[in-house]
């Protein structure tokens, strides 16, 4: 045995491990199996330290597999629609291109030929870190047959009432081009001000004085006395001169401002809210570029939100119509992905109905067919499905699966196109106005975008091979240039992963009918809502039962100040460079030694080097064992080497060492089954290097043949139990030891987990 570990054979120990067929399960319908689905990490992206996290998931796989249960652990990549699509528009930035200089069909490609080139690269990282997932069974996001089901599913969903169409508010980032649903927005308090608007008989408190250009009301609180007799009355509006209503609204806060508020329905959520109530006008002001629009004075239109504030605020100033400014600070939506602010703002989107998904999904976790661990998270998954909201779906993005619905030109002349003429110049203009300009196959080559008013007609189809309209048969079809938001597939994935067939349930797949319900799903707590409660939904939607029994949400890695790691704070630790330099076994202890359930955790060099220490210690008093049994071996020919106990051998350290041992193996087994990791390891480290090495072995180095069973029982226990929190290190001396004595079992991955050591009686 060499003097110390390396960690350069940790390939080859993989290697051998996959070969063997070890990571992937046989179906047997008399075993109850344990099965994992990987939350599905950016194909394109290599690995942070949040992935290497997927080590708790590891640790219970490898737990389920030592019982002997058929344990699957189903690896998986995603296509990651916006995310990707913006990391591919930087790097055409750097170019001096845009996504705007190609057609969508071109970009589409070239964002797959980028991911391509990349997507085995976390494949290989997550290899690298010791995972023992079912390679043969992985799946990509955007592989034929889960596209396939996940348009089949919005065509259900469509046929069951639950898709629709509307001009709502939406979060919309004009720099990424799309709409984001509420959970994808930073809130991040800004300092603004607050600036007092004379409207009349009356003065109004807003933070953002551009949009009142698209104001349509003016709203008070009914309870209000001061403004009781003006409800009902009309007003002239600064700077448009257009008429607008005094409206009496009782959630206005009367202590808000002045009490009064302007109503601008198309730019802001609350104030939509109160124009469908009260049967108000929408007036959008502001495009999807982000500029101002015909529907302003002449002189504000083409203008960013920011230039119209100026020049708004400078006419109310001449006017003599600013009361007073104050400073404020007050939340403001930001993209998650860019981090520039997002303009509320009506826009024809597409939207699933919750509230029927919802509720079963609602029952199912308060019935505890899904358990939380931790369990304070229960309460907060309930309180979110019960206030949660139509979801919208769509994005206007082209990097992901397009929603199978069709538009006849013909039978709505006023869709507006973008696209590339034959020329390459970039076209946008309603149909109307173009098509006796372009030929149709010109306006399809060259698409880039659609958008259909609100009460466009259209035809949901998944087959992709519609070619004419069945209601004036034109060939001038074209399909909906929004893709589905990324969660409208991921919300499917242990549903498509593992074969289910949406056609007909009887025709899903072995490994559906066998593996489903999933056992855990493990995931960050952060995507509770993002994730976990969508595949809940479809799950319960689609096939009636739960995808998973249990939803585990482990810690967070943070920094030495606590900050969540990004590249962009540069306070990342690249899991990989700590596995080069300290071994990958350091690394993964590290991300559990200690660890409270859902806590923020620091990962820091320090800390895998000193578990890197524990990893060598491992090897140092394995390397002990072996060279005493070599020693004995060498004095007596004859020697046979057995893991047989003889209690009439037995001295009181043995008989304590043992009983140590058997309270580890029960402490690990209970803290496991319990999601304890943290404390595993920790009483792990604990009796290894304590118990033991310091004390017992201390005392074994002037004992005789006796001692060497009672070495080897401990020893290759402690393997067995360390092995799924360090599983190189352990393989790596397991198969020497096979070198050098007769063990029933080849490979410690596929060993038994170790039982309660009974002391024989004489």
């Amino acid at each position: 045995m060499d003097k110390s570990y390396s960690s350069a054979t940790e390939s080859d120990i993989y290697q051998s491990w996959e070969k063997s067929g070890a990571f992937t399960p046989k179906i047997d319908k008399k075993k109850k199996p344990f099965s994992i689905i990987l939350p599905l990490p950016n194909a394109n992206d290599p690995m942070h330290m949040g992935h290497a996290l997927f080590t708790i998931q590891d640790i219970l796989i490898r737990y389920h597999r030592m019982l002997g249960d058929p344990t699957l652990w189903l690896p998986g990549g995603d296509h990651a629609g916006i995310e990707t699509q913006f990391v591919f528009e930087k790097m055409l930035q750097k170019e001096g291109k845009s996504r705007f200089d190609f057609d969508r069909e071109t970009l589409y490609q070239m964002i797959w030929d980028f991911v391509e080139k990349n997507r085995t690269l976390n494949q290989f990282q997550m290899k690298k870190l010791g995972f023992s997932m079912d390679w043969t069974r992985y799946h990509y996001s955007l592989e034929p047959k889960i596209v396939d089901n996940v348009l089949l599913t919005f065509k259900k969903l469509y046929e069951d009432g639950l898709i629709y169409r509307d001009e709502k508010i939406v979060n919309y980032c004009t720099f990424c081009g799309t709409s984001f649903s509420n959970l994808e927005v930073n809130h991040k308090t800004v300092d603004s001000h607050l600036w007092y608007l004379k409207y009349g008989p009356l003065t109004v408190a807003t933070t953002r004085p551009e949009t009142m250009l698209g104001d349509t009301a003016v709203a008070v609180n009914p309870k209000d006395k001061r403004y009781q007799k003006l409800i009902g009355q009309k007003i002239l509006l600064p700077l448009v001169n257009r008429e607008i209503p005094i409206i009496g609204e009782e959630t206005i806060d009367i202590k808000f401002g002045t009490g009064a508020v302007k109503v601008t329905p198309s730019h802001s959520p609350e104030d939509y809210d109160i124009a469908k109530k009260h049967n108000l006008e929408f007036i959008r002001i502001f495009d999807y570029d982000g500029k101002s629009n015909q529907n302003v004075p002449e002189k504000y239109r083409s203008l960013f939100p920011n230039q119209v504030r100026q020049m708004v605020v400078d006419d109310l100033n001449a006017a003599g119509l600013i009361e007073k400014i104050e400073n404020y600070s007050h939340e403001v939506g930001h993209c998650y992905k860019c981090g520039h602010a997002i303009e509320p703002i009506t826009a024809p989107q597409w939207f699933l109905k919750i509230d029927p998904l919802a509720k079963p999904a609602i029952k199912a976790a308060k019935d505890d067919e899904i358990k939380f661990f931790p369990s304070r998270f229960k309460k907060a998954f309930l309180t979110w499905m019960e206030s949660i909201r139509d979801w919208n779906i769509s994005r206007q993005i082209v990097w992901g699966p397009r929603i199978p619905a069709w538009y006849c030109l013909d039978c709505n002349p006023q869709i507006k196109i973008n696209f590339l003429d034959k020329n390459k110049k970039l076209i946008s203009a309603y149909y109307s106005d173009i098509k006796d300009k372009y030929s149709f196959e010109e306006i399809k080559s060259g698409l880039q975008s659609l958008l259909a008013p609100v009460d466009s007609k259209y035809i949901v189809d998944c087959s992709l091979k519609i070619e004419d309209c069945p209601i004036c048969h034109s060939k001038a079809l074209l399909q909906e240039t929004d893709t589905f938001d990324t969660w409208f597939l991921s919300g499917q994935w242990p549903l498509n992963t593992l074969g289910f067939n949406p056609k007909d349930t009887s025709k899903s797949s072995p490994d559906f009918d066998y593996f489903y319900p999933t056992s855990v799903m493990d995931t960050l707590w952060d995507i509770l809502f993002f994730w976990v409660a969508r595949m809940t939904m479809f799950g319960l939607y689609l096939t009636k039962k739960v995808p998973f029994k249990t939803v585990h949400l482990h810690s967070r890695v943070v920094d030495a100040k606590g900050q969540k790691m990004s590249k962009s704070k540069g306070n990342v630790i690249d899991p990989l460079t700590m596995t080069e330099k300290y071994g990958t076994d350091a690394l993964r202890m590290s991300l559990v030694y200690g660890i409270a359930p859902a806590s923020d955790f620091v990962v820091s060099e320090d800390k895998i080097r000193a578990q890197r220490n524990f990893v060598n210690k491992i090897w140092n008093a394995s390397r002990f064992v072996l060279m005493i049994i070599d020693r004995f071996a060498q004095k007596n020919p004859n020697l046979k080497i057995s893991v047989n106990l003889d209690i009439s051998k037995l001295n009181d350290d043995d008989k304590n060492i043992i009983k140590n041992l058997n309270k580890i193996i029960s402490s690990i087994t209970s803290d496991i089954n319990r999601y304890h990791f943290g404390q595993a390891s920790e009483n792990l480290y604990q009796f290894f290097w304590h118990d033991f090495c310091d004390v017992y072995i201390e005392k074994t180095k002037n004992r005789g043949e006796d001692v060497v069973p009672v070495l080897l029982t401990v020893l290759i226990n402690s393997l067995k139990l360390l092995h799924p929190f360090i599983p190189f290190v352990t393989e790596s001396i397991f198969q020497i030891l096979r070198e050098k004595i007769k063990l029933d079992e080849d490979q410690l991955i596929t060993s038994s987990w170790p039982a309660l050591v009974s002391l024989p009686q004489k």
